[in-house]
């Protein structure tokens, strides 16, 4: 039999879909931890993309940078790589705030909550003078369409559920404040009308639909790099 012949140096394999997604996580989560500065307050997402974040932030050892989080598995992370997780009201106005997102479509409309914790999300969202979003390519959707995560009152909530079918309950843990994890499986026609009607659907303590103006900066990884799309809100200078 003969030998092969050799080649030089040898080609690695190709990556499979999971580790090219999971490489542009990184990189989205790398290019977004580099606008943390020393002295910051920061809120954290919530999610995979999220873990590469807090990873990235743990290895640059900024000096006084203080961060809240918005779910206990983050703030769990946060805290064994180092991180000063302190709660949200102790901070006041956040320089920046990072996260993951589900879909985001060309308007700038974002489906977040794949985790449940879209809540705490928007709340931190809101408070930050500069929302960055961090997403691999294959988020990039032409179109929102269902699930969309919702948080309910537990009180009545087969009433609350008959006002919003089609939705459905997860079978999950309730939220870290006692709220119980659905999704909303209708059409997406117009999402800030849709986001109008869940918002005053009573027993809806939030939805996942986070509108356009919520959104400063989103953070797109993919074969051909980092590229960096504006949103809605105007940049703070973490974002500049």
């Amino acid at each position: 039999m003969a030998t092969p012949r050799a080649t030089g140096q040898e080609q690695p394999p190709p990556l499979s879909d999971a580790e090219e997604i999971a490489r542009f996580k990184r990189a989205a989560a790398r290019a977004a931890g580099e606008l943390v500065q020393d002295g910051m307050r920061v809120g954290l997402g919530t999610g995979s993309t999220v873990a590469y974040l807090l990873h990235a932030l743990g290895e640059r050892e900024l000096q006084g940078v203080r961060y809240a989080a918005t779910s206990p598995e983050t703030e769990r992370i946060a805290r064994e790589l180092g991180l000063a997780v302190v709660r949200l009201d102790e901070l006041g106005e956040l320089d920046v705030a990072i996260d993951g997102a589900d879909q985001v479509d060309p308007q700038g409309w974002l489906i977040k909550g794949g985790g449940g914790a879209h809540t705490r999300e928007k709340i931190v969202a809101a408070d930050a003078r500069c929302f960055v979003v961090i997403v691999s390519a294959e988020k990039l959707v032409p179109r929102l369409s269902a699930p969309v995560p919702l948080e309910l009152v537990p009180f009545a909530v087969q009433t609350t559920l008959a006002k919003l079918h089609p939705t459905q309950l997860r079978d999950v843990p309730r939220s870290p404040d006692g709220g119980l994890i659905a999704d909303y499986l209708g059409p997406i026609e117009d999402p800030r009308a849709l986001a109008d009607t869940l918002s005053a659907t009573p027993g809806v303590v939030e939805h996942g639909l986070f509108q356009p103006e919520l959104v400063s900066l989103v953070l797109i990884a993919g074969a051909a790099g980092v590229d960096r799309r504006a949103g809605g809100k105007p940049r703070g200078a973490a974002a500049s």
